[in-house]
Parts: C-alpha cells; structure tokens; sequence
C-alpha cells in the first residue's frame, strides 16, 4: 500500500506519523527496546499527547535480528501464526551508551542511533547493509478507522530485491507493487499462486515479514530508493537475515521457517497424467501406460485428475463408478507395471457430495458469522470449505483419503487452497479472517503430507501442491499453476520458478506443454527439454492429452531422450536434492545463487543452474534461435561436448533435440547406469564424467543411496597429467571418463578403490 502523493505529500485520507529520535533505549540479557516518540521531546510538557511507538529488537538465532515495531501493545492477535524454528529469543551483545543503542547477533548488528533525528543501520562486515531513516518507519491513522504500520529499508545503488514467492514477471522486483495474497489468477498476471512475505537482496541480506495475512510491498516503488512493507494493525514484525551470500541467506530463512522435506526418489521419474476436462476411463488410462512402454518411455507415476470423481461432487473422494467401476482391482492392476499413483484433490465439498451434509451434521466446515455455513458456487456448487483449524476437522478430511491410500494411491496433487474468504467468516480456532487467507494454504497441504508421513514414512511422502506462503516448503512439491500453451507461457513459467526458489522453496514443477489450450508442437517439444531438466517433471493439460505420440514420432523421440538422460543423471540430481532437504538450497538455482559476484547474472530469468554444475537454457523459439550467458570458465556442452569459454553471451541455433545444456569447469559429475528409472543403486555400475579439472585441484564427488544416505564418495585428485581417483564406500562397478577433445572412458578393475590415468 502507497501512503505518500509523490515525494512531499501524503495521500488523501492517511495520516502518518513517525518516530522522530530514540528517546529512551533499554536493554537486558536478550533484547533492546527503543521509545520513540513521533515528535522530538524538547521539554517536559511535549511528553503529553505524544504517540510513541516501541521497537524491540532480538534474535531467534547468530545473523537473525528480530524487530518488532508497535503503536498500541495491547491489540488482540489471534493468529493464525507462521510456525517458526529456533529460539524465541538468544541471548546478544547489547551496548547502550549516549551515541547508540547497538544489539549483535553473530556477524549482524543493529545500531539505533541517539539524539535528533531518526535512524537505524544494519551493519555486517564492517559496512551497512540496508538502513531505516527519518519516516521509514510510519504509524497510520486512515479516515476510515483503519491503521497502518510501515517500515521503509533503503536500498542502494545496483541493489536487487528478489523474492516474494512464485511471481510470473520479472525475476528482479525494483519497481515492482506486490501484494502478499495468494489468488488463482494464472502464470500472466500479477497475481500469483504462492506468496510469501521474503526477499533478498545481492547486498549479502534477506527480509522475511512475520504476518501471514495481507503484507503490501513496494520495492522501490513508492520511494525509488527504499524498499518498503506495511501491514494494517498496530504492529509489524520482520527478521533481517544476514549471509553474506545469497545461499547462505536461504540457508538461515529456511533454518528459521523450515527446510523442504527429502521427497522419494522415484517422484524425479516422468509424471503422466489424464489431463483435466479430456474423457477417460480405465482403457484410456490403460491405454496411455501401455503406449509409454510399447514406445519404450520410461513412466514413474499416473495421476487421475479432478474426473476420477463425478461430477458435482468434488470431493466427496469415491470412484466414479461410471468410468471406474471396479477402482481397487484397476490399482493393483496399474501398480502391477510398477507405477505409483496419485490423485487430485482439494479442500472444497460440494453441496451434492455427501461429505457436505456429514461436514455441516459435525461442525467441520467453515462458518459465517451469522452461524451458517460459508458457501459459494464459484468452482463447484455450493461448495463448503474444511476448517483446518478444528483438529477434528483435519482428521476426518484426512481420514478419508487414508483410505485411498489404503487402495493403493501413493501421492496426492493438493489442488486450490487459494480461494479462501477474509472477512464474514469465523474459524473455529477464533483465527483472524484476514490471516488464514494465505495461511490457509499451510494446513491444508500439512494435513495431507503428515498423513503421508504416517502411512509411508518420512521421505517417501510427496504432494504436488499449487497454493502456499511461508513455511510451505517443508511439504514438497510445487507446481507452477495454471499457464497457456505458449513460449511466452513457458518463459513466465520459469521466471516463476526461479522466484519461488528464492523464497526458500526447494523442488518445482509445471505442466509440460501448457496447461490452456493445445501447444504447437514445437512448442511441446521445447517443453519437454525443460520440464524433464526441471526438478519434478510432469505431463499435464487441459482439455486435450499430452501423451507425446498425439503430437507426432519425433516428440516420442524427445521424449524418450530426455527422460532417459534425466534418469541418468540421479546420481547428480539426489545429491543435490540433499542439498535442498539439508541446506535449503534449492534444486533449480537462479544463476545469481551460484555466481553472486557476476552483476552480468543479476536480472537473468530464461535459464538457470540444475544444482551447482549444470547450467540449462530452455529454447523459447520454434526456429531453434536462442541467446544465453556463460560464466567464467570453459564450459562443456553435455549432449554434444563443444566447448564454449565465458564469461560471454553467446548465440546459438539448436534443433528440436537439443539445448543450451553446460556443465561447469571443475566438475566430476557422476552418470547412473540405468536410464528405465530414477530410483536404482546409483553407485552400482556409475561413470565419472571429468570436466576442465584444473592442475592441483581435488574435487570430493558423492553418491547417494536411496534415502539419502551416502553409497559412496570419490575423490579426484590431478597433479600435473596425472589424475588420481579414490572410492570410498559401497562401491560396485565404476568407470571414469574424460570429456574434452580426446575423450577417453577408463574402467576401474572389480573392487577397486583407486583409479590413477594420465591425461
């Protein structure tokens, strides 16, 4: 929300005041709290009918400052609240003398400076990182009786924000209004599907606003040198977390909010899907799984969408007996190809379903505040919504998908969650309206993933989930929403993903091909590249199917191709989804996170980092043309082994079976020996791939075991031509092979543990 008219004014009907010098600093053990009055305090008489508005500053962790900032203390809170990890408060260095008042945690201090005038630095490595100046901070009054509170951080020159949750437009948010409200609104709007109150920038520092409902952002937008947050109420709460580099700030926020859950091993395999509003019974879908593997496409999971329930009864979770008349025998026949299933669902009963009666007979569903039942026709008639606040509620939801489960399904795709109402409503835990909107999204996906916990186990439990905010993390995947069928769509669908992984997320996905309308089939193909060199790849539509034999043989073809090479490179891709579980690192990396000091990467979104190694251009023309950057360093092309030698733009044509696809100087990636599936013995039978290793280097290469535990690591050591190779651990067959100009694979001997060649 915008409070000034230009510069000098404020708008119409706000009345801001800001605290004018820090009058009085306190401290103990954990805390500093500053009085600041919004006037200066120039004799005993300006005491009286003065507003003051209280700071505390703490932290729940080393690098981590906590400000609190309140007008009226005494202002009801009923939640709902972002669950956070860590300490209330630990204990800080705190020094108060007549110049300052400064709190250090770890590495990062605050100093809030005494005497005239108002202003607060974030300091760290001997510099500030971002400041609060006289009317960065604002208590608001507005003409009709609501009220604001405001902070505004600077920000400096060729400083970028990035964050905010999945957003469809430019990765770098300068100059950008964005309203923290989750809304079903597509990939091309404003609007976006998961929203989350959490920015960084490429100063070293990250933002995260405690408040679940409403937080309005203008980055740079108001106030073109200052990034600014408000919510309404009487207080604001925000966590500045320090690096210094931009994987170290996701490391710290995810530690705080929660790190993404480790996900099966077989949920990186090819999703296939019904599509949505296509006809389907169990032929089609026998008939779509048998084509896959007549054509020898490897195919991991088969998801039903909405239509695997009838119609005008979402949810009510049974088969439609019309087109599944015998569900249980279809699941153990379909789970006989060694296939995992998920299902389609969301959190909305419709009036015809019999859930409804049940969940209005049990209080389950939410109310409005005259008592009756919160409706609306708009997705399904008369539709209710769960209260996942009322624990009786969740179970009863979860205890009718436990019997799904119970059949034979394995995953759930957790639909919606975004349509929630904010005001006339009242939750059964006495929640504020405002803040389940988005928060909303947190039980509902919980709910589901903890009853796959139960029943599968930890590490074997995935959703594939659309809405979330903060915290939405730890219960993976995410997908991008619903997108057209389109380059443009395509590219608004990375610039997405790449936002979302700098707000904390680790694993993504989006429907290959588009989800409205039918793509072009140059489109589809360009698709599958970078959906099956995404981190969770899936097939999925609208109204019309995305089996690849409906386009034509070639895209069987790529299809084909590039699933095998994705299931090849597991190895690779579990070690780095360990990353994601362990660090908070995500899988998909804008290259800022890899390259922080390369201001050429700053504002790049139409290609990023798979993990630290691989960097992937997606193809957004027909013709092949495309233009990329790369870094310092000789990078190897994958799939053709040319080498490209940056730091560089370079522009290159590329044929339907190909993309800019580069791994790093400096890199042993490790190559499975399976291309059927993602879940196998990755060390069994595994090849070295050495690339650009520079003289004197030693590089330590691990490979995971399913569940993520280590099967083995090797450590390439190159003194001069001779390059050394030790393996430590389960180690069954390997190879090692040399990628350059004179490429040359060499075969350890059974059971060795040591590998030396000669360049």
């Amino acid at each position: 929300m915008k409070f000034t008219n230009g510069y000098w004014m404020v708008r119409d009907g706000m009345h801001p005041l800001h605290p004018a010098q820090a009058y009085d600093v306190w401290q103990t053990d954990d805390s500093m709290t500053v009085y600041a009055p919004t006037a200066k305090i120039a004799a005993r008489g300006d005491v009286l009918n003065r507003p003051v508005a209280t700071l505390t500053y703490s932290s729940p962790m080393d690098d981590v400052i906590r400000v609190r900032i309140a007008n009226h203390a005494g202002a009801l809170d009923p939640g709902p609240h972002y669950v956070l990890s860590g300490a209330e408060r630990v204990p800080v260095d705190v020094v108060v003398d007549d110049e300052a008042g400064v709190l250090t945690s770890g590495a990062l201090s605050v100093r809030v400076h005494r005497g005239d005038g108002w202003r607060v630095d974030f300091e760290a490595a001997g510099e500030v990182l971002t400041s609060s100046l006289p009317k960065g901070v604002g208590l608001v009054a507005a003409d009709d009786g609501a009220h604001y509170v405001h902070e505004q951080l600077t920000l400096g020159v060729r400083e970028y924000v990035y964050g905010l949750g999945e957003r469809f437009g430019p990765l770098v948010k300068n100059g950008q209004s964005v309203d923290i409200w989750n809304a079903d609104g597509g990939t091309s709007s404003e609007q976006a599907y998961k929203n989350v109150p959490f920015y960084l920038t490429n100063r070293g520092y990250g933002v995260f606003v405690n408040h679940p409902e409403l937080v309005s952002f203008e980055i740079g937008s108001e106030l073109v040198s200052k990034s600014q947050f408000s919510v309404r109420g009487q207080s604001l709460e925000y966590f500045v977390i320090y690096g210094p580099t931009p994987k170290d700030v996701l490391r710290k926020y995810t530690a705080l909010t929660g790190r993404p859950a480790r996900v099966p091993e077989w949920s990186f395999g090819l999703w296939l899907t019904t599509s949505f509003t296509t006809d389907y019974d169990e032929a089609t879908v026998s008939g779509f799984i048998d084509g896959m593997a007549e054509r020898d496409l490897p195919l991991s999971v088969f998801h039903f969408d909405c239509f695997w329930m009838r119609e005008f009864n979402w949810c009510d979770f049974e088969w439609d007996p019309r087109t599944f008349p015998d569900p249980e025998g279809m699941l153990e026949r379909l789970k006989a190809k060694d296939l995992k299933i998920c299902v389609w669902i969301n959190p909305y009963i419709a009036q015809r379903s019999p859930l409804f009666a049940e969940g209005v007979a049990k209080g389950y569903l939410l109310k409005r505040t005259d008592g009756s039942v919160w409706q609306t026709d708009l997705w399904v008639a008369g539709m209710g919504l769960v209260d996942f606040t009322n624990p009786d509620a969740a179970a009863w939801f979860t205890g009718k998908l436990d019997r799904l489960l119970g059949m034979g399904v394995d995953a759930f795709k957790t639909d919606f969650g975004e349509r929630i109402p904010a005001e006339g409503v009242v939750w059964h835990d006495g929640s504020d309206p405002l803040g389940m909107h988005n928060y909303y999204a947190q039980l509902y996906n919980k709910a589901v993933f903890d009853l796959l916990v139960a029943r599968r186990g930890e590490g074997d439990a995935v959703l594939f989930a659309r809405s979330a905010t903060a915290g939405g993390q730890q219960l993976p995947v995410h997908w991008g929403g619903d997108c057209y069928s389109t380059f443009d769509a395509m590219a608004e669908s990375l610039r997405g993903g790449l936002s979302l992984a700098l707000s904390g997320f680790g694993y993504w996905s989006h429907d290959i091909g588009g989800f409205e309308g039918t793509p072009d089939p140059a489109v589809f193909k360009r698709w599958l590249a970078f959906g099956l060199l995404s981190s969770h790849s899936r097939l999925h539509g609208s109204g019309s199917v995305r089996v690849p034999w409906a386009f034509d043989d070639e895209a069987v073809d790529l299809t084909r191709k590039f699933t095998q090479l994705k299931l090849s490179l597991m190895p690779y891709l579990a070690r780095v989804a360990g990353e994601a579980h362990t660090q908070g690192t995500p899988m998909m990396r804008p290259m800022l996170l890899e390259f922080p000091a390369d201001r050429a990467v700053a504002s790049l979104d139409t290609q990023y980092m798979l993990g630290d190694a691989l960097l992937v251009a997606p193809v957004f023309t027909a013709s092949g043309d495309t233009e990329y950057y790369v870094p310092a360093g000789t990078w190897t092309h994958l799939l053709t082994g040319a080498q490209v030698t940056g730091p560089r733009w370079v522009t290159e044509k590329h044929a339907l079976d190909s993309l800019p696809l580069l791994v790093r100087p400096g890199t042993v990636l490790p190559v499975g020996a399976r291309t059927d599936r993602p879940d196998y013995d990755y060390a069994d039978g595994v090849r070295l791939d050495l690339y650009e290793v520079a003289d004197g280097a030693r590089i330590v290469t691990q490979v995971p075991a399913l569940g993520g535990a280590v099967a083995a690591t090797f450590t390439v050591t190159r003194t001069g031509p001779s390059v050394l190779i030790e393996a430590a651990g389960a180690v069954g067959p390997w190879s090692v092979r040399v990628v350059g100009p004179d490429a040359t694979t060499v075969r350890a001997e059974p059971g060795a543990d040591r590998l030396e060649l000669t360049l």
